[in-house]
């Protein structure tokens, strides 16, 4: 999965532009909260992309134990299918085939056990990453509409500017307390 990108550092270097030549302070404030929105949107691209990574690892090991479990299965299959045989012949069935035919069955089932395990864990870090992308979008809009604020001269932009980048940071906390 590809790390959400934040293409936004042309837009926050037009910002700190127009603070260092605006008459008006609050345009400061703008720049200030921008380069923290920025450094949010950073650390929850950080933070998605590593949960999509795990989820992709997890998922590729538990697709292995499924193979693994079906190899496990064929074996059993092939052994049942030997003893059926020797039965219908009437030959003498040796005990440690049938200690196998169980093994294989035990073995399958621990083998299950740790697949089912593993895909969960996947979901779990893909959960994550989607409210980690989610922090991304909402810090990336909020840089925009603070620039607009910028633009348009208008403090109001800013205000909800700054709701979104909460926003932000409320998605960026969920995700850092979800996975634990």
């Amino acid at each position: 999965m590809e790390e959400p990108e934040v293409p936004l550092e042309s837009v926050h270097e037009h910002i700190e532009e127009h603070a260092q030549h605006a008459r008006e302070t609050w345009v400061l404030g703008v720049a200030l909260s921008a380069a923290l929105l920025a450094t949010i949107a950073a650390v929850s691209a950080l933070l998605a992309g590593h949960h999509a990574n795990e989820a992709v690892i997890e998922q590729i090991q538990a697709t292995d134990d499924w193979s693994y479990y079906q190899a496990k299965g064929v074996k059993s299959g092939i052994l049942a299918s030997r003893l059926e045989l020797l039965r219908a012949l009437g030959k003498e069935i040796d005990p440690t085939d049938e200690k196998k035919l169980q093994q294989y069955a035990s073995e399958q089932e621990e083998i299950k056990k740790e697949a089912d395990e593993k895909q969960h864990v996947a979901a779990a870090h893909l959960h994550v990453h989607t409210v980690f992308a989610r922090a991304v979008t909402m810090a990336q809009i909020a840089i925009a509409v603070s620039a607009i604020a910028v633009l348009t001269r208008r403090r109001n932009f800013w205000y909800l500017g700054l709701a979104l980048g909460a926003a932000s940071v409320w998605f960026l906390l969920q995700g850092l307390f979800r996975f634990g």
